[in-house]
This record gives structure tokens, C-alpha cells and sequence, in this order.
């Protein structure tokens, strides 16, 4: 039966070493590749690899240093021999699955009949970046090789439908992500811009990280993406940087992509960014050069937690390139050493280098990793007094299984176990760019963030210790509209993100206290907002007071006529036995200056502020005192008839309208205005009323009727008191002079009904203050109207024609009057 059997030679690693047990290993020791002239007339030549990557070179000697710890451990796989095969992929995808079908293959050349003994691969370690992973894990995955990475970190290797054999000693970039848009929001930073590879890992970071910023509020101006195969990409994403208004970058790439985005940022001078940075460069030690920090400068981002592997820096000056490299040991032959060293001369150079190393990252994951496998193996071999039953066949199968159940604590005192994702917890440091003390560039920590720890301790931070970017001294902002000071509201702009408003005032009566305010409060009820709009205060409480300009005139006008008033009064008493007072009944026209006295001082209880007894006073008041006044004149009226009446032959009609009667009308026509106001007052008295209604910004403190029929009714029987003097006076207007009043009193309540009638439409229609002010204005305008028209001729003959004032004259005017 023929043998299967290669059709090329194998590919052998790069570094390997024999052992009852393999791990693989598979880095990007070198991070380009150079194609082939393609003529299709030959043979295509190999890949050949470029750009040496000094990191990538390290995680391949901090494999080599921990597989040759565990091999003198005497506690873990005693008497078990840890071998490896590492090879370097380049960079390339295809070169990861060519890695991936060797580390499976092996280096034999035919095949065997029957596959008999160990599996030729219990692990592999690997690889740093997320998309070479996923094809060495989609590679291997139908085998059930597990497949352990240190750096790669894509949410999408989580699941374990796609990936069972996975695991990583780094957490998931769901947490880096989300860790990223806390630490946005932390500095204030809504506006920003984002970058990523054009790959798993940068499409799958920055999906998650623009969910988490949309749940904080932050605002995306921008998301470009690049893959390292476009060399234009990076072009077109610099320009659409420098041309945006965000300060605030993330860049969500690996190292490679890194180092081509760095190079388009220096040649365009691109500073003054504050660049936020990932696990996958922002310690990436070959970007630190005097150039690269006049655009890094300052930069803040998340990475795993410094190296502590005690030993390894010596270890790689020395014993690594006499035992992992053996064609630098002058007893190798020269055709060996063209094969193993010619390829990779560049490795060479970094062999008596060691400066990297307190800077070097990522390295305890692949220790914790290679632990994981030996204590996983460790089970499976059944190892019990450092004794291993080397006689076991262990299937990678068995070391999925086992690793899922590993827990165990490091010599540093980490815990190392894995989730059901087959993660480990999310542990970060917060790094920023910084210049050390002899200008050199540092990673400085400034703070951290543990996913285990309970919410509001996982992030913490100083930033006082912090060198913001592009050399600013003071914190960047970056937002597409600068806050909303109290006293506005964010109005959101039409077809821009939520983080574009312009600021608009709160309208009248409505506050916001608070800065960003995307509403304004309606102030309750009887409050009202300040000139800022800021803050709700009491509304002013508006009244006709005493003190203010329109109060005081009222106030004087009112005494003014008061006074007057008194005066005639007082000249009346004087003079009550000349003919003239005594020729127009003398009695009532003393009621009647009573009467428009009190009606000038009723006008007093409608000034100041309202309660609840200068309310039921006002209005009662100004009912009583104004029929009483009416009655009066209304009496002087009927005199002036009946006089007349009397002064016809045979007539005794005055001894039916005496004193007495006079009185008692008085007195009747009042009683019944009495009554109206006490049944009034009894069943809806007025009240002090808190009117809001008329503005919004002040309180009109008014009295309420109570019951709009008392108040009507109250100045209805006024008027139609009114109306009927009216009458009898417009009858006896042509009465011989000697009983001309009624002339008097005619014009004097034609005054008094305009002034009443023009009152009605002017209280209805008058805000606030000034309904009061209208009906003060209607009191004292119909009052003085009486006094004057009533009283003035009768002065006028007593001051200053006191000739007239004669019984003779009287006489005389009468039987003149009489021819």
C-alpha cells in the first residue's frame, strides 16, 4: 500500500524544540511580506518577510523562557518534557494558515499507516492580532486543537458555536470598548472621531464602542476605517481628519495599521489631537520616536499590565540565542546556519538589546497561557508525587476540556481561569504619552480599570498627572456646541447628531436650573421665572396701594373733595339763616354734603391691599352712601315741585311732603339699598381673589363680587334712583328762577348717569390695578359732579354777590317772574 507523503518540503519553524508533549507557537515576528514576481513561467518563489517587529519577537522568546521554566519545575509535569515549534506568519493571513497546517502536519515528510501514539500538537499559542487568529482557530477548530491567544481580543472569538477550542488569557473588546466610552464621557469629550481597521478586530471594537458612546451621549462626527493592503486609505482618512471639527480621536487599530497611519499623520503635520488609543498600539514601543510624539503626544488609551517575568530580561541576552537559535554556537555547520540565520539576520541585531523590556506588555498573558496548558496536561497525565503516567495518550479534545477547568494562582499571585467564553477577567491600565526626565518617551500610568470589581470602583483615574494632547496645558474640549448655560434649553440642529443644538431661552414663566438642560420647567402656579431664567420666584403681588403715583392722586382727590365738601358745609352752617339756604331747604341739603362726604372718603376703602373686610366695605359703602346721596337730591327734587305746586291758589300740597316725609323718603330709598347689601354680604360676600389671569408674570390681588347679581343689583337701584331724579328734575328745569335747583340738579345727575354709564364698559374692559382705578375715577368724578352743579351757584351768591342773598331780592325775582 502506497504512503501518503508531502509534494513540497515542510515548513519548518522558526524556533522548536523536542518533547513529550508540543506546544505551538505562531507570531508576527516580522509584520510585511514582499510578493513574488509573478511571470508564469516558473515556479513562484516563497513570500519573503520585512519590517521587523522587536514585540512580536519577544512574546517567541517569553514562550521559549516559560516552556523552559516548567521543563525544571519538579511540581508541574515532572517528569514530562515540554516541547515547541514556533513559526512566524509575517503578518499575513496566509501565512497564518500556512503556520496553522504545519504546527497540525508536523515536519515528516510521509505519512504512517496507522496513527498511533501522542498527538503531534496539545496547543498552540497565538497569534496577536484578531483576524490571523480567527483563521489559526477556524483552521484548527474541526480538530480540537485549543488555540490560546494573549492580545487578540475580538468580541466575535467569544462565541463558542464558532470558536469551542478558543481561549485568551486577555478579556473580550466588548470591556475595552465600553471602557473606552467611560473614559470619553469622564473628560467631557461629546464630539469625537473615530478610526479603525478595516478587519475583525477594528470593525468588531469599534461597533461596540459606537453602542456604549450612543448610551453615554457621546456624538460621532466621523468613522473611517483603512486596511493595510490600501495604501490611499490612510490618505483620504488623515485629510478627513485634519478637516473635522472634533479634537477627540480614537483610533481603534493594531500596531501595523498603526505604523502606517503614523507615517500619513507626520508627513501632513497632523497635531493638536487628543488621540485615545487601544491594547493594540498604545504601547506599541517602536512608535516612539521624537516624531511620532509631536502627534502622539499626550495620547491616552487601555493596555494590559506590565511584564513581571522574573528573569527574562537576562535571559534574553544570553541563554535564549544559545539555546532557542542555534546556528549563532560556532559548532554548527555553515549550511545550517545559511538555513536558519540568513532569513532572519535582522533578529540578530536585538540580541544584546534589552531596553524594551520594562515597557513590554502582553507578556505575562502568554506565561499565564503556556501555565494553563501545563496545568491542564498536568491533570490529564494524572501527575501524583511529581510521578506522570507518561504511558497516557493525551488528544487536544481532552486539553479543551481540561483547560475549561483550570484554576490556579501564578507566582506573582494572579489568578488565572476562564470564563465561559473562555476569556479572563478585564484588568487595564490607563496609559498616556508622556516625556520622562532626559525628554525620552514614557508610558505613564495614570489610572486603571477592573471589570470585578462593583460598579463605580471598575474605573479610576488622576488627571493630574495627565499631559493632555498636542501639548495643550490644559484639558482639550471637544463638542459640536459648547453647553447650555441655565436659563436655556438644547434645540436640537435639523439632520446633525444629538450633540449639535443651538441654545435657546426658556420662554416666560418657564426655568432651567441646570447646565444642558434639554427642557425648560413651567414654574407653578404662583411663581413666575426670573429675568435669567434661571430660577422660579414669587410673582410680584400687584395692588392699588397708597403709596404708589396713581394711589397718592387718587388719595388726594379723594380728601380733596372730602375737604371741599366740609367747607360748604361748614359756609352753610354759617350762613343757614340767609334766604338762600334757607329758600332750597336747608335740612336736606346738609344730608345731602354729608352724604357726598362719605362718598368721597367710601373711595379710601379701595385703596391699599385687599382683605377680607375692605372687600364686603368697599362695595357696601359705595351702595349706601351713593343711594343715600341720590335719595337727597332725589328729595330736593320732589321739594322744588311740590314748592311750586304750592305757590298755585288753593294748593296745600306741602303739607304732604314736610320734613318728615322728606326724611322718611330718604330713609325708605335707603333702607332698601341697605337690605340689597346685607343679603349680599349673607348669602356671596366679596373676597380677596389672587387673580392670575390677566398676566401671567404678576398676581392681581382684587376683590371677587362674590355674587356678580349683588353687585349689579346694588348698582342697578342706584341707577334707576338715578333715572327718576333725572326725570323729576328735567320736569321742573323751567321753574321760575326763585326755584331754579332743579336746573342745577338736572345737569348735575345727567353728569352723574355719564359718568355711571361710560363706568360699566370701562371696569369690564380695565386690567389688574386698574378696575379699582376706574371705579375710585367714577366715585369722585359723579361726586364732584353733584357738589358742583349743585352747590356752586349757592357759593358763588354767598361769597361773592352777598347782595343777592336777600329775602328783597328773593321777592323780587318773584314777582317779576310773575308779570
Amino acid at each position: 500500500m502506497p504512503l501518503c507523503h508531502l509534494m513540497e518540503s515542510p515548513e519548518y519553524p522558526l524556533f522548536s524544540k523536542k518533547g513529550d508533549v508540543t506546544i505551538g507557537g505562531a507570531f508576527s515576528i516580522h509584520s510585511g511580506v514582499t510578493l513574488p514576481s509573478m511571470t508564469f513561467t516558473e515556479k513562484p518563489k516563497s513570500l519573503t518577510c520585512s519590517r521587523f517587529n522587536l514585540r512580536e519577537l519577544r512574546f517567541a522568546q517569553a514562550m521559549v523562557f516559560v516552556i523552559e521554566e516548567i521543563n525544571r519545575s519538579s511540581s508541574l509535569l515532572p517528569n514530562i518534557s515540554v516541547g515547541y515549534r514556533i513559526y512566524d506568519n509575517c503578518g499575513s493571513r496566509f501565512m497564518s494558515m500556512q503556520a496553522a497546517m504545519a504546527l497540525m502536519n508536523g515536519q515528516d515528510i510521509t505519512a504512517n499507516e496507522v496513527c498511533s501514539g501522542q498527538a503531534g500538537l496539545q496547543a498552540i499559542i497565538g497569534e496577536s492580532e484578531t483576524s490571523p487568529t480567527i483563521v489559526l482557530a477556524k483552521t484548527t477548530g474541526p480538530f480540537k486543537i485549543p488555540v490560546i491567544s494573549h492580545a487578540a481580543t475580538c468580541e466575535c472569538l467569544s462565541s463558542r458555536t464558532e470558536y469551542p477550542s478558543f481561549f485568551r488569557t486577555i478579556a473580550s473588546d466588548y470591556y475595552q470598548s465600553r471602557a473606552l466610552a467611560q473614559l470619553v464621557k469622564h473628560f467631557g469629550w461629546y464630539w469625537v472621531g473615530t478610526v479603525n481597521s478595516d478587519s475583525d478586530y477594528g470593525n468588531n471594537g469599534i461597533a461596540i464602542f459606537l453602542e456604549a458612546a450612543k448610551e453615554e451621549g457621546i456624538c460621532v462626527e466621523y468613522s473611517e476605517k483603512f486596511d493595510r493592503s490600501e495604501p490611499a486609505k490612510p490618505q483620504k482618512v488623515v485629510d478627513i481628519i485634519k478637516k473635522g471639527t472634533a479634537k477627540v480621536i480614537i483610533i481603534f487599530v493594531p500596531q501595523i495599521e498603526m505604523n502606517i497611519l503614523i507615517e500619513q499623520l507626520i508627513l501632513k503635520n497632523v497635531t493638536g489631537f487628543q488621540m485615545i488609543g487601544v491594547e493594540g498600539w498604545i504601547t506599541a514601543v517602536n512608535l516612539m520616536t521624537p516624531t511620532s510624539y509631536s502627534v502622539l503626544g499626550g495620547s491616552l488609551g487601555f493596555d494590559v499590565g506590565k511584564s513581571n517575568i522574573i528573569g527574562f530580561a537576562d535571559y534574553i541576552i544570553k541563554e535564549f540565542w544559545e539555546t532557542a537559535l542555534p546556528c549563532t554556537a560556532a559548532e554548527i555547520s555553515m549550511s545550517q546556519a545559511e538555513n536558519n540565520c540568513s532569513r532572519y539576520k535582522d533578529l540578530i541585531l536585538s540580541k544584546k538589546y534589552n531596553e524594551d523590556i520594562p515597557e513590554l506588555r502582553y507578556a505575562n498573558n502568554i506565561y499565564n497561557g503556556i501555565y494553563a496548558v501545563a496545568h491542564a496536561l498536568h491533570s490529564l497525565f494524572g501527575c501524583i508525587n511529581n510521578i506522570c503516567e507518561k504511558k497516557w495518550t493525551i488528544q487536544p479534545w481532552q486539553v479543551v476540556e481540561s483547560l475549561k477547568k483550570v484554576n490556579f494562582t501564578t507566582r506573582t499571585g494572579e489568578q488565572v481561569w476562564f470564563d465561559s467564553t473562555g476569556a479572563t477577567a478585564a484588568k487595564y491600565d490607563v496609559i498616556n504619552w508622556q516625556r520622562g526626565p532626559d525628554g525620552e518617551v514614557i508610558f505613564k500610568q495614570v489610572g486603571y480599570y477592573d471589570a470585578s470589581l462593583p460598579p463605580g470602583k471598575q474605573f479610576v483615574i488622576t488627571d493630574k498627572n495627565i499631559v493632555w494632547g498636542g501639548g495643550q496645558a490644559e484639558k482639550p474640549r471637544s463638542v459640536c456646541s459648547d453647553s447650555c448655560p441655565p436659563g436655556t434649553r438644547k434645540a436640537g440642529q435639523k439632520g446633525r447628531p444629538v450633540c449639535c443644538y443651538d441654545c435657546i431661552p426658556c420662554a416666560e414663566g418657564e426655568i432651567s436650573n441646570r447646565t444642558d438642560s434639554n427642557n425648560c420647567e413651567q414654574c407653578p402656579g404662583e411663581y413666575w421665572s426670573n429675568a435669567e431664567r434661571d430660577k422660579c420666584v414669587l410673582k410680584v403681588v400687584e395692588f392699588l396701594s397708597f403709596t404708589e403715583v396713581m394711589g397718592i392722586i387718587l388719595v388726594f382727590f379723594s380728601l380733596f373733595g372730602a375737604g371741599l365738601t366740609m367747607f360748604v358745609g361748614i359756609l352753610f352752617i354759617i350762613k343757614k339763616e340767609t334766604p338762600i339756604v334757607r329758600a332750597n331747604n336747608s335740612e336736606l341739603s346738609f344730608l345731602l354734603l354729608f352724604a357726598l362726604a362719605l362718598c368721597f372718603l367710601c373711595s379710601l376703602t379701595f385703596i391699599g391691599q385687599p382683605s377680607e373686610w375692605s372687600c364686603m366695605l368697599r362695595h357696601t359703602a359705595f351702595g349706601i352712601t351713593f343711594v343715600l346721596c341720590i335719595s337727597c337730591v332725589l328729595g330736593k327734587t320732589i321739594v322744588v315741585l311740590m314748592a311750586f305746586r304750592a305757590t298755585l291758589p288753593g294748593s296745600n300740597v306741602m303739607k304732604w311732603f314736610g320734613p318728615p316725609q322728606q326724611r322718611l323718603t330718604v330713609l325708605a330709598f335707603t333702607l332698601i339699598q341697605v337690605i340689597i347689601c346685607v343679603i349680599w354680604l349673607t348669602t356671596s360676600p366679596p373676597y380677596p381673589y389672587n387673580n392670575m389671569n390677566y398676566y401671567k408674570e404678576k398676581i392681581i390681588l382684587e376683590c371677587k363680587l362674590g355674587s356678580a347679581v349683588g353687585f349689579w343689583a346694588v348698582l342697578g337701584y342706584i341707577g334707576v334712583l338715578a333715572s327718576f331724579c333725572f326725570f323729576l328734575a328735567f320736569l321742573a328745569r323751567k321753574l321760575p328762577d326763585n326755584f331754579n335747583e332743579a336746573k342745577f340738579i338736572t345737569f348735575s345727575i345727567l353728569i352723574f348717569c355719564a359718568v355711571w354709564i361710560t363706568f360699566i364698559p370701562a371696569y369690564v374692559s380695565s386690567p389688574g390695578k386698574f378696575t379699582v382705578a376706574v371705579e375710585i375715577f367714577a366715585i369722585l368724578a359723579s361726586s364732584f359732579g353733584l357738589l358742583f352743579c349743585i352747590f356752586t351757584p349757592k357759593c358763588y351768591i354767598i361769597l361773592f354777590k352777598p347782595e343777592l342773598n336777600t329775602k328783597k331780592h328773593v321777592i323780587g325775582k318773584m314777582a317779576s317772574k310773575s308779570l
